[in-house]
């Protein structure tokens, strides 16, 4: 069955083998996390390669996400590991601190004290531990432990409420945006920015360095900080999708505030013609277990009816037991959530003005398509605008992109309810048409009889051109 929401996963220790990674693409995987917080430039380099392989030998193309570290804050190691924080007890993070012990530990950031005052509250190891700060002293932040519990070497730190100044490229992020266009990563997802700058900026260095490659990757920003979101207009405009990042953001603006914030991101992100993909914990206890609960099940579920483009699987895929179930898993449940997706269409339409040919061309198909009940909407594509405008809106009737540019292909395996598939360039436009009723015939998605309905931009080989509908049956002369 079509499946239209996509499903993103990282690879790591438990996925890095070519056999477990091409069952998992079989299994449904669109588009490969490579985690830049983990592990070297060969690594990532090895494991891109791998991907491209993989994908070739399952027929389709899979794009590949470079998720750089930005600046986590953390705390330095212990000279024995870790320590043990009762409650009440103070404690001291310590910015010229080597190895900590139980009474203070190292910051990765040196920073940090600068940013806090007395009365601020600091949660670190994704918020299991709570230290409210008394008083800082030169370069120590003087705590007492409100929550307790085993602190080990470089776990996270997060100020209650944000507010952190430390920008959002580091010198390592910038390194590795050379490293990822060197890879041919087709995304580049940006952690923590706090306005459109910072994404404007890593947009401006990941063109710089894929310029050699002929690479401008699509920008995604994540969203994982409490500044972030009075400038998620803002970041959105500057980006080409979000992602949902709910773990840091949680520990930011608390886990109550999450759901709500995620729809809104999902509904302003499609507003705005971006994508968004929701992330973190979705399939969480299958690390270990080979069935996800209930709970999971409805969040992926929720997170499809909202209308994200796609899920995504961390620590599940990266070093769970069960990867490629997992994948198995998400893909029934987003097929099975979108049964039960109401269309929207017509009111989506109201009101809204369309001032470019070929987005007034991308939503007269949607409309045609979707009163007329065709089997598929086929789009031949040079940039995969078109794609991208119609997938922002759920009408139950796939959208087949066909491009003869490997790059347009891999970027639209994120695109929600678009499947891209490969086509030689024709310059004549009926020979092309054509071709693509046969590559999506020939795929098995439609058969002689269906009614289809078509895009294509005159003169062809133009991004930007789609000039022209028709709508067919297929096995009538075009």
């Amino acid at each position: 069955m079509h499946r239209a929401t996509k499903i993103v996963a990282t690879i790591g220790p438990a996925s890095s083998t070519p056999d477990i990674l091409l069952k998992m693409i079989r299994a449904g995987l669109d588009v490969v996390r490579l985690n830049f917080s983990h592990g070297t430039a060969d690594d990532h380099r090895q494991r891109a390669e791998m991907v491209r392989d993989c994908a070739r030998q399952a027929g389709r193309e899979v794009a590949i996400m470079a998720d750089l570290q930005g600046p986590k804050i953390r705390v330095g190691k212990f000279e024995n590991g870790k320590t043990v924080l009762e409650p009440g007890h103070p404690f001291i993070l310590d910015a010229e601190c080597e190895l900590g012990n139980d009474e203070r530990v190292g910051l990765d950031y040196k920073d940090l004290p600068r940013d806090l005052r007395p009365g601020d509250v600091l949660l670190l190891n994704d918020g299991l531990i709570v230290l409210d700060v008394s008083r800082v002293i030169g370069s120590e932040i003087h705590t007492v432990v409100r929550v307790g519990g085993d602190l080990s070497n470089n776990k996270g730190i997060n100020r209650q409420g944000g507010g952190l100044t430390a920008p959002a490229l580091t010198a390592k992020d910038m390194e590795d945006i050379r490293t990822a266009m060197s890879l041919g990563a087709d995304f580049v997802a940006v952690s923590f920015p706090k306005n459109a700058t910072d994404m404007e900026m890593a947009r401006q260095l990941a063109n710089i360095a894929g310029a050699p490659y002929g690479i401008k990757p699509k920008m995604i920003a994540k969203i994982e900080r409490a500044e972030a979101i009075p400038a998620l207009q803002e970041i959105l405009d500057s980006s080409d999708g979000v992602m949902v990042a709910r773990g840091d953001l949680a520990v930011e603006v608390g886990n109550a505030a999450v759901p709500a914030l995620q729809k809104r991101m999902i509904r302003m992100a499609r507003d705005s013609n971006k994508l968004v993909i929701t992330a973190t914990q979705m399939m969480e206890s299958m690390i270990h277990a080979p069935v996800p609960t209930r709970a999971e099940v409805s969040d992926v579920a929720n997170a499809v009816l909202d209308g994200t483009d796609a899920v995504m699987l961390s620590a599940e895929s990266a070093a769970g037991k069960y990867p490629v179930q997992t994948i198995e898993a998400m893909a029934a449940i987003c097929l099975e959530a979108e049964k039960s997706e109401q269309s929207e269409l017509d009111k989506d339409f109201l009101d809204r003005t369309f001032t470019r040919i070929d987005q007034s061309i991308a939503m007269g198909a949607l409309f045609t398509a979707y009163h007329l009940g065709a089997k598929a909407i086929v789009a031949l594509t040079e940039s995969g605008s078109t794609a991208l405008w119609m997938s922002r809106h759920w009408t139950h009737v796939p959208i087949f992109a066909l491009t003869p540019r490997a790059g347009s292909e891999r970027a639209m395996s994120l695109y929600r309810n678009v499947t891209p598939l490969h086509l030689d360039t024709s310059s004549d436009r009926d020979t092309a048409l054509q071709q693509a009723i046969e590559v999506v015939v020939s795929k098995g998605y439609a058969a002689r009889g269906d009614m289809v309905v078509l895009t294509v931009g005159e003169p062809m080989g133009q991004p930007g051109g789609t000039n022209t509908l028709k709508i067919v049956r297929v096995g009538d002369v075009l």
